[in-house]
């Protein structure tokens, strides 16, 4: 599991998030460190730098190692189900926390998420989604003999 992926962000990391989603739309790639801090009003480069890496492992955005402006937000639908589990309704759901694990093994591959993968395959596959399932599992079979 993401570390830290169940924790809402706060106030100050979602009006972050928020700026960086926007810039992203606008510009169609992510902001640099002081746009963040001139966007935002911030004081230093520094304080960015700290919500950004709180985000990180938080599991609400996403970084690649010695990239610039490599900044992504992770979309997490954040619904209550009250207790009924995940219907076949919500496949839209499952199939977007397939995409961020993939995301996560791709930048950096760990058995333990490639893990979750295969039970989120299963998961739809049982849903009643057997060709996305098969798409999945084939792609995560190419990213297993990629690495």
């Amino acid at each position: 599991m993401i570390e830290g992926a169940s924790v809402r962000p706060t106030k100050k990391q979602k009006e972050m998030l928020e700026f960086i989603e926007t810039f992203i739309s606008i510009h169609g790639y992510s902001p640099s460190y002081r746009e963040i801090m001139n966007g935002l009003s911030y004081n230093s480069v520094a304080t960015v730098a700290l919500h950004v890496n709180n985000l990180i492992k938080r599991g609400h955005l996403l970084k690649r190692d010695n990239s610039a402006r490599s900044l992504e937000p992770i979309k997490i639908i954040e619904e209550e189900l009250d207790g009924q589990g995940i219907h076949a309704n919500d496949s839209a759901w499952m199939f977007q926390h397939i995409e961020v694990r993939f995301k996560l093994a791709e930048v950096e591959f760990k058995q333990d998420v490639v893990n979750e993968i295969y039970v989120l395959i299963g998961a739809i596959k049982v849903l009643g989604f057997p060709d996305q399932a098969m798409a999945f599992a084939a792609r995560l079979r190419l990213l297993e003999t990629a690495r």
